[in-house]
């Protein structure tokens, strides 16, 4: 069966001569249909630079991005992404930015209506409908942002350390969220996290990428049960890829401080 997401000898660098400096080099990933995949590694690896790059959002030097089997040459309806940052239009409702994605997908009136407002049922949101974003929590937020990029029914989800600024019991709440999303809807997620405890309770794989210039590095298959719960991290088995990712991560970590102590 042919994956979902195919990026085959991808390299991309910035700027040029003396001041260039490249971020990826020789990337192959295969992300399959349904999966959930997520992406850790050492600041500075090159992960955004590469979610960046499948979203269409920017351009590579080399190699090639497909989703089945098409070439990404920019943004499409197929890709939903979700940021940190929330990204929402502050003057606008709730219910009105998700509708806000649904007309640029070409739905109009009652229907783009309906279906927002079953959106931010599903993440339960339904309460909040006529909020605008100032008068939400942070989590509420992302809760929109993340209603918003599946309401347009993309083929793939796209996230950028979505939970990154969210305190601790609020990210719990918002994995939780998402994993129930995930395992009752199934589409395809590339998931970007520096917190390898997420990376282990929500991935089916999680693939561990090199110091700059980046490029995968390990892949490490998650072989945990589902429906997941919070009372699987206390598990050995847990434990165990949560050290294994850990572990491969850290390695890199040392190859850079030695070689910052190398060039001192």
């Amino acid at each position: 069966m042919m994956p979902k997401l195919t990026i085959t000898a991808l390299s991309k660098t910035f700027g040029e001569g003396a001041r260039a400096v490249t971020a990826l080099q020789g990337v192959d990933l295969a992300i399959g249909d349904n999966e959930f995949l997520s992406l850790v590694g050492t600041s500075g690896c090159g992960k955004s630079t590469l979610l960046s790059i499948v979203a269409g959002l920017e351009s590579h030097d080399q190699g090639e991005v497909l989703v089945d089997g098409v070439p990404v040459d920019g943004p499409g309806l197929d890709r939903g992404v979700v940021f940190q940052s929330y990204t929402l239009f502050p003057w606008l409702t709730a219910q009105q930015n998700v509708e806000f994605a649904l007309r640029e997908a070409g739905m109009r009136g009652k229907e783009a209506a309906d279906a927002a407002a079953d959106h931010l049922k599903l993440v339960g949101l339904d309460g909040f409908a006529n909020a605008f974003p100032r008068e939400l929590s942070g989590g509420m937020k992302q809760r929109v942002a993340i209603a918003r990029a599946l309401s347009y029914r993309p083929k793939m989800l796209l996230m950028d350390e979505p939970f990154g600024a969210l305190d601790a019991l609020t990210r719990h709440h918002m994995q939780e969220l998402l994993t129930r999303i995930w395992e009752k809807h199934r589409l395809t997620v590339l998931f970007i996290t520096h917190d390898v405890e997420e990376a282990v309770y929500m991935s089916d794989r999680v693939a561990v990428m090199s110091n700059r210039p980046g490029r995968i590095k390990e892949i490490i298959d998650i072989d945990l049960e589902r429906p997941r719960h919070y009372d699987l991290v206390a598990s050995p088995r847990f434990q165990q890829l949560h050290r294994a990712v850990l572990d491969s991560i850290r390695a890199e970590s040392i190859e850079v401080a030695q070689l910052g102590t190398a060039l001192a």
